[in-house]
């Protein structure tokens, strides 16, 4: 069974609620990213959507064990102005060589998953094996939990799988 680490970082607690759902239904850990500065009223709103548009990276502190001690990390953050958060977009770009396999959970408004994803697997050089995304009500009213777990077992899956396939056995060359 392979180990994987839920990552997330949440300004209003959605995202946190969300991981933590994932968490208790897989048996996995979960790590948070938090800021150094705090967001909040009028002008935390201002620099979210300032963060997003300008793709800054603020300075985080990140709450964990290193994600190069799993096989897989699951990344938890929200959408903002269409794009990924700042904070999770700095985690990512500080611990780009330390992680694994890479998952993408979403939790946005209305839309932009996709951009946050696309970014994401910029950040990294690389895509990210499986994406999802939900929407803040789907979260808030828990309806999002048989398909949150669909996507915690499609990882693990896809984890054990790779484990057990051998480059020849895909090698043409090998028969």
């Amino acid at each position: 069974m392979s180990e994987v680490l839920v990552v997330t970082y949440s300004y209003t607690g959605t995202c946190r609620q969300l991981a933590q759902l994932l968490c208790s239904q897989q048996g996995w850990p979960m790590a948070e990213i938090g800021e150094r500065s705090r967001r909040s009223g009028l002008q935390g709103t201002a620099r979210c959507l300032l963060d997003s548009w300008l793709h800054r990276r603020p300075s985080i502190q990140y709450d964990g064990p290193p994600p190069s001690q799993f096989d897989a990390v699951v990344l938890v953050s929200p959408i903002w102005a269409y794009r990924l958060a700042g904070p999770m977009r700095s985690f990512v770009a500080m611990m780009r060589d330390q992680l694994p396999d890479v998952a993408v959970v979403s939790v946005m408004g209305n839309s932009g998953a996709p951009n946050a994803v696309a970014e994401i697997g910029q950040l990294l050089g690389r895509s990210p094996m499986l994406s999802t995304a939900f929407t803040t009500r789907e979260v808030q009213d828990g309806s999002c939990a048989g398909w949150l777990q669909a996507f915690g077992t499609a990882i693990q899956k896809a984890e054990d799988s790779q484990a057990v396939v051998r480059p020849a056995t895909w090698s043409p060359q090998a028969a």
